[in-house]
């Protein structure tokens, strides 16, 4: 008998709207379907995004490299910088489209506590967005 047990963690390669290659994203920690803690690797100066959740927060944690962090909410926008050098979270509600820069020279790692949980089951809870429908002030 086993006293540990040892799982696979899904890993998907990312793409931007052009299709090129921008990171990967790695399943951190699993509670049935649900993903409670994922991590998303960013390229040097690749972007990943825009997108909002309907019901879902976001708490992310850089542990390596420099992300900006561009958020739209009715065509306000504000922008964040974590680094893996300065440990701190930032919390983003449900309902801000939200965007990741990368503006290092080194590929971020950046980890993501969502609430509630990612849930593959949930349809039409992510929305995809460009900058210019964010600064219309489009919404879907």
């Amino acid at each position: 008998m086993s006293i540990a047990t040892l799982e696979e963690a899904k890993k998907v390669t990312t793409n931007n709207l052009e299709g090129k290659e921008n990171g990967w994203l790695i399943e951190l920690y699993k509670d049935g379907e649900k993903t409670l803690a994922y991590m998303t690797m960013i390229k040097p100066g690749m972007f990943k995004g825009y997108h909002l959740h309907r019901v879902r927060k976001a708490r992310y944690f850089c542990v390596k490299g420099t992300v900006k962090i561009i958020l739209y909410k009715n065509k306000q926008r504000e922008e964040y910088v974590l680094s893996g050098e300065k440990p701190q979270r930032l919390f983003i509600p449900d309902n801000i489209a939200t965007g990741l820069l990368n503006i290092g020279n080194e590929d971020v790692w950046l980890i993501n506590f969502p609430d509630p949980p990612y849930d593959p089951n949930l349809k039409d809870e992510q929305v995809e967005y460009t900058e210019e429908e964010l600064e219309r002030g489009i919404t879907k």
